[in-house]
């Protein structure tokens, strides 16, 4: 089968001929039909993910494809059922052997494209507004980064969930794209003075932060009494260092939130949201926006679009023609 490979820490990946995995016990074969990009691939790329796979490795946190079979004495989904498959490595090949604690089947209606970008970027959006900063119809959203792969889902579940929701990108474009997703206010990220703007349109309640940077500094100070900001990554590549005396005078909370993480040690949390995202994509209540779908063969072009935040939305690459 080929398979892109990382074989050196902050070296360009490379695309091989391997074996075909054999599953052992608790894992399922499957048939790789697409594979979700996501900026964790970068940094895991380069050595700067929680996460650090022993070398050479697969990458692709996130696939869909079609279950081949199953391990010996391992129950899971039988052979020819469709699955999202969340194993954090081994998505970017022709075929994995998987934990099939990892795969999820999908519903008919939801494409292979569609369901390798699902699970992070909904479920990271959907568990943090919903289960950790309880988020509520009378409140005001801000998401920055709106218009990346978690950014948007944000965007289009805080308008699901009843919320306001400010969303902050760069540019005409995906400020569009953000308002389709359901955002009543945009703001162009090159904004002079964000703390400014955001204090003149009343202040915000929760934070969903991917980006970090001076964004999260203008969106603490801006943030009202009892608000919560949401740590979800640091696309600006910098990493805010917090005023504690400013989460006492205003009674914030910052939260964390590692969706792989979470997933380790709250599985039943993970698969409950899960459900209830794949009951709200049945019932019409959400549309995944895929920025991109490249062939296998363009990961490096596909990994530059994360990079230069060019891509509004997902970036997938399709295993088979």
């Amino acid at each position: 089968m080929r398979a892109w490979q990382i074989e050196t820490l902050g070296s360009a990946p490379v695309m091989r001929d391997l074996p075909r995995p054999v599953p052992t016990a608790g894992q399922a074969l499957v048939a790789i039909e697409a594979c979700g990009l996501n900026f964790a691939d970068l940094l895991m790329a380069e050595g700067r993910y929680q996460e650090r796979p022993a070398l050479p490795f697969i990458p692709g946190l996130e696939c869909a494809g079609t279950v081949l079979a199953l391990g010996p004495d391992t129950i899971g989904p039988a052979p020819g059922t469709r699955v999202a498959c969340n194993a954090g490595i081994g998505g970017l090949a022709e075929a994995g052997a998987f934990p099939v604690e990892t795969l999820v089947p999908i519903p008919d209606a939801l494409s292979f494209e569609q369901a390798a970008g699902f699970q992070i970027a909904y479920g990271t959006s959907h568990l943090a507004l919903s289960h950790l900063a309880r988020l509520q119809p009378s409140e005001t959203l801000l998401v920055l980064g709106a218009a990346g792969g978690v950014g948007l889902t944000a965007v289009e579940i805080g308008a699901a969930l009843g919320a306001r929701v400010i969303a902050c990108a760069r540019g005409p474009e995906k400020l569009a794209i953000a308002r389709a997703a359901g955002a009543s206010v945009t703001i162009d990220s090159d904004t002079p003075d964000l703390k400014a703007v955001l204090k003149a349109l009343g202040g915000v309640d929760v934070v969903y932060d991917p980006v970090g940077g001076d964004a999260f500094a203008a969106a603490l100070r801006a943030t009202r009494p009892g608000g919560r900001i949401l740590t979800i990554g640091f696309a600006s590549g910098s990493v805010p260092q917090i005023p504690a005396n400013l989460l006492l005078v205003k009674n914030l909370s910052v939260i964390g939130l590692w969706w792989g993480g979470y997933a380790k040690f709250a599985p039943g949390t993970v698969s409950a949201t899960l459900s209830t995202l794949f009951d709200w994509f049945a019932a019409g209540r959400l549309s995944p926006h895929i920025s991109h779908v490249l062939p296998f063969d363009a990961l490096p072009g596909g990994l530059d679009l994360l990079r230069s935040r060019a891509a509004i939305g997902k970036v997938i690459l399709r295993t088979r023609a």
